[in-house]
């Protein structure tokens, strides 16, 4: 059965709205919803400066990047960081933790005569390309991740 409603504009014209022309919307669990919005909230989103940065200097991210970006902000934001500086292999990020946003990125060639401000925090995020070198190869705690980027930050100071 087709129930139609009539509406009557203020004009004097009739608006006809059948029942079933409606489409149902689609029906997804709470816990899908939930869900979502939760890894939504999670992501860590770039500002439009620093995307244009990414652009102007030929940076990209891949899935795996951003990954571990993701998990860098998770880390910083359990310390209490609120702006965190992030070195990767082909570039350097400084995030707003709380706001979980990429302000601002650097290429690997600029930074070397780079003085980055504001910040109260850094990590160094190790591609998961490299191989990390055991403890006794290079005799630091292997949570430090490559030690190739490392040495080239000391190389140069």
């Amino acid at each position: 059965m087709v129930n139609r409603i009539q509406f009557e504009s203020i004009d004097g014209r009739s608006n006809a709205v059948s029942s079933q022309s409606r489409a149902a919307p689609a029906q997804q669990s709470f816990s899908a919803v939930l869900e979502s919005e939760a890894q939504s909230l999670r992501a860590v989103k770039f500002s439009a400066h620093a995307q244009r940065r990414l652009d102007e200097r030929g940076i990209t991210l891949t899935e795996a990047d951003q990954g571990r970006i993701t998990q860098a902000v998770d880390s910083a934001a359990e310390k209490g960081a609120r702006e965190t500086l992030l070195l990767m292999e082909n570039c350097a990020l400084v995030v707003s933790v709380p706001n979980r946003t990429v302000i601002t990125a650097v290429d690997q060639n600029e930074m070397e005569d780079q003085v980055f401000t504001n910040i109260d925090s850094a990590i160094i995020i190790a591609s998961k390309d490299e191989a990390a070198p055991s403890q006794a190869e290079n005799g630091l705690d292997p949570a430090w991740g490559s030690l190739g980027v490392a040495e080239r930050l000391t190389r140069r100071y």
